[in-house]
């Protein structure tokens, strides 16, 4: 993991001053090193890995969210978004993107810090308002999933193991793998791809088929 004397090396892409300045007294107390720059090419250019970015989403430079999420991304940084969430657009922007996650600056410094704790884990974190901007999406096309690849996807996506679904279940592990595989292919169908366990939890959260969107 990148760190910097043990702790992990967190970039803060945030150009509101005051803004910055709390987010690092509140990831400071968790052990986080936060390095802060107002737009994301000055972070990419101070070189060396970054365990997470955490990206504001209206920034003074007039870039785009996707673009940005992007070239965080191609250089191997995973991104969670932190935000005021005044633009139900932008929100929206960063729901469609490769990102683990949109937690809202008010929330509680104890959930923030653990956010970005399951981030940097790789894990991707739920919130109310991630689930309400897909919600209100409508560009994600319906996967046309049957009622038992529903309940395959929830347990899986929520982290279950294929032992453990099919025990749930009371199928086959080899059944539970072929009930993913046409999960796959039927959101890649619909411009809606999911090759990853990551993406599935995704597609899953989209279709609100886990328990924080229930």
């Amino acid at each position: 993991m990148a760190s910097v004397g043990g702790m992990p090396r967190v970039g803060l892409i945030e150009d509101h001053r005051l803004v910055a300045l709390g987010v690092i007294e509140v990831l400071g107390g968790g052990g986080f090193h936060v390095e802060v720059a107002p737009t994301v090419r000055e972070l990419l250019d101070r070189g060396g890995e970054f365990a997470l970015a955490i990206l504001d989403l209206r920034l003074a430079d007039g870039s785009s969210v996707s673009d940005n999420v992007s070239a965080l991304r191609a250089a191997d940084i995973p991104v969670l978004v932190l935000t005021s969430g005044e633009s139900a657009d932008l929100v929206r922007e960063a729901a469609r993107s490769d990102v683990l996650g949109i937690v809202r600056k008010s929330r509680p410094e104890g959930e923030i810090r653990a956010a970005v704790a399951d981030a940097i884990a790789g894990k991707p974190v739920a919130s109310v308002d991630w689930a309400a901007a897909l919600d209100a999406d409508p560009q994600l096309a319906d996967a046309g999933l049957s009622p038992r690849e529903r309940e395959v996807l929830a347990l899986y996506a929520a982290g279950e193991k294929a032992q453990a679904v099919a025990a749930e279940m009371g199928i086959s592990t080899p059944t539970v793998a072929n009930y993913i595989t046409r999960i796959r292919h039927k959101y890649a169908a619909v411009g809606r791809p999911a090759p990853t366990k990551v993406d599935l939890y995704r597609r899953a959260a989209e279709d609100r088929l886990l328990s924080p969107w229930e």
